[in-house]
C-alpha cells in the first residue's frame, strides 16, 4: 500500500508541473517572437488559446480545458492523479466568473464549474487542489463524495484540518459528510461497504489483522469477514488461490468469511445489505466466535 500512496503523490506532482505557458514564459526561456511563431506553424508547439501555448505531448484533456478558457478541475483532475471517482465521465472544467472569450465545449459531456478560484496559487492548466475537492464534494452523489474523500485521506493528499477548511467554503449541507470521513478505508468499494454496515446498525471493525489469516477488510460482530473483491485487486487464478487459502484459514479460527462484489457494493446495496443481514440471522445464533490476535 505504500507503493500505491507513492504513486498517487508522484502523479500529483506531475498533473501540477507546467505544462502550459504564456508568450512571457517563453520568452523567458530562451525562445524569441519569431522562434515562437515558427515553431508554432511547424507544429511543434501549440497555440491553446490567446497566450496560452503548450507542447504537443500535453494531456488531451488539460488541452481541451485550456482552449474552452479554464483549468481542469473535479473528477478529470481526481482521476488523473489516482484517486477513486465512482462515476466519471465527461471532461470537468473550472471557469472563473469574469472569464472572458470562453470557447464551446467540444462536447456535450462537458461540465463547467464556474467559480471564483480560491487565493492558492495554481498553475495555468489545472484548478487549486483545494477547488478540485470542493468541486468534487458538490458534484457526486453524498456517497460517491464521501469515498472520494476517504481516498484523498488515504493517501494523505489532504489532513482533516485541511479538509475541515474545504468544507468550510462549502453549504452548510454537506457538513455531515466531513463526519463520516474514515482514511482507513483503502477503496471506494469498502466506503460504501462501511455505508451498508452503519444502515443495519452492525458492529464492526475495520483492516483487522488476524494471526495465520492476514488483514482483511472488515470484522462484524467479531466473527464474520466481509472482504470487498475488485477486479482491481482480485483478478487472475493466484489471487483467486490466494484468498480461498485466507478464508480457509480463517474458517479454522471460527471465522465465517462473505465476499460480495465490489460492483454489487457499489450499485446494488440494497441486496447486499439484504444478503448480510440473512448471513447474520442464520449464523449468528451459533454463537461462535472468532480468535484474533
Amino acid at each position: 500500500m505504500r507503493n500505491s500512496k507513492k504513486a498517487v503523490r508522484d502523479r500529483v506532482v506531475e498533473v501540477y508541473a507546467p505544462c502550459v505557458f504564456t508568450r512571457s514564459d517563453l520568452l523567458a526561456r530562451g525562445l524569441s517572437g519569431r522562434s515562437i511563431t515558427r515553431a508554432v506553424e511547424a507544429g511543434a508547439l501549440l497555440r491553446l488559446r490567446r497566450d496560452r501555448y503548450a507542447y504537443p505531448d500535453v494531456a488531451a484533456e488539460v488541452a481541451e480545458a485550456v482552449r474552452i478558457g479554464g483549468r481542469l478541475s473535479c473528477l478529470s483532475l481526481l482521476v488523473a492523479i489516482g484517486i477513486f471517482v465512482h462515476r466519471a465521465s465527461g471532461l470537468h472544467v473550472q471557469l472563473a466568473p469574469d472569464a472572458s472569450r470562453v470557447r464551446p465545449p467540444g462536447s456535450a459531456r462537458t461540465r463547467l464549474h464556474w467559480s471564483a478560484p480560491s487565493s492558492v496559487p495554481a498553475p495555468l492548466h489545472a484548478a487549486a487542489f483545494e477547488d478540485v475537492v470542493r468541486h468534487a464534494i458538490r458534484c457526486q452523489t453524498p456517497r460517491g463524495a464521501l469515498a472520494t474523500l476517504d481516498s484523498l485521506l488515504h493517501h494523505r493528499l489532504l489532513t482533516r484540518r485541511q479538509l475541515a477548511t474545504i468544507f468550510d467554503g462549502l453549504p452548510p449541507r454537506y457538513a455531515r459528510l466531513l463526519s463520516l470521513v474514515d482514511a482507513t478505508a483503502e477503496s471506494g468499494p469498502e466506503t460504501f461497504m462501511r455505508l451498508i454496515l452503519k444502515a443495519i446498525g452492525a458492529e464492526y471493525e475495520t483492516q483487522v489483522r488476524i494471526e495465520g489469516v492476514g488483514r482483511v477488510d472488515f470484522v462484524i460482530e467479531g466473527w464474520l469477514i466481509i472482504e470487498c473483491d475488485s477486479r482491481e485487486f482480485h483478478e487472475g487464478w493466484l489471487a483467486q488461490v490466494e484468498d480461498r487459502r485466507r478464508d480457509l484459514a480463517a474458517a479454522a479460527r471460527g471465522y465465517v468469511t462473505i465476499r460480495p462484489l465490489a460492483t454489487d457494493v457499489m450499485e446494488r446495496p440494497d441486496i447486499v445489505r439484504g444478503a448480510v443481514i440473512d448471513v447474520m440471522a442464520a449464523l449468528g445464533m451459533r454463537g461462535g466466535r472468532g480468535r484474533r490476535s
